[in-house]
């Protein structure tokens, strides 16, 4: 046997189980992380529709389920709306960028995966302006819509409808394409 040959390239257990040592480690430390982004607080823009936008504001921790989210929004509304009075959680969707978005995401999921939906950005929750009232609607602004707050029955009731005639369930394995600018070359 030669010693000079390099064998480094060759398996070596403890050289394996020092690497699975620093992987697990690095895990670990990763979602600590991960978990620390959950706990950060948000503030979530978004309107209650009964065929007009309520306009409220609420804050949630990103790692809060749009369950939660919607449920604080019912304990918020109740006292204002007759009709929310009895609803449950259950009954409620979330809609933003027209997509209705399932109960079980939270905003961490939409935020880490910068999700999008039909009109713009879904990670984004606070809202400065109305994106409709810039005049280059094909230009993408970094604001985005309020999220919309309905009763499933009022949606069932006027789906055939505009604004909800456009709402979909969203699809995180869909890609939507960015408006372009079409003064833009490179677009």
């Amino acid at each position: 046997m030669d010693p000079s040959v390099d064998t480094s390239f060759l398996p070596d257990k403890d050289k394996e189980d020092e690497e699975k040592r620093l992987r697990e480690q690095l895990r670990i430390e990763w979602v600590a992380k991960q978990e620390i982004l959950k706990q950060e607080p948000m503030e979530v823009v978004f309107s209650y529709w009964d065929g007009a936008g309520h306009r409220r504001s609420l804050t949630m921790r990103k790692g809060h389920t749009i369950q939660n989210f919607l449920q604080k929004c019912l304990d918020v509304l109740r006292s204002e709306f007759n009709e929310l009075r009895v609803a449950t959680v259950d009954q409620l969707m979330y809609v933003k960028e027209d997509m209705i978005i399932p109960q079980h995401y939270s905003f961490y999921d939409l935020i880490v995966t910068k999700a999008r939906g039909k009109t713009g950005p879904l990670f984004e929750f606070d809202v400065h302006e109305d994106v409709r009232l810039v005049h280059d609607a094909k230009r993408e602004k970094s604001e985005s819509h309020a999220g919309k707050v309905v009763l499933r029955s009022w949606y069932e009731r006027n789906k055939h409808i505009f604004p909800s005639s456009r709402w979909e369930p969203y699809d995180a394995g869909k890609k939507y394409d960015t408006p372009k600018d079409k003064h833009d070359p490179t677009a």
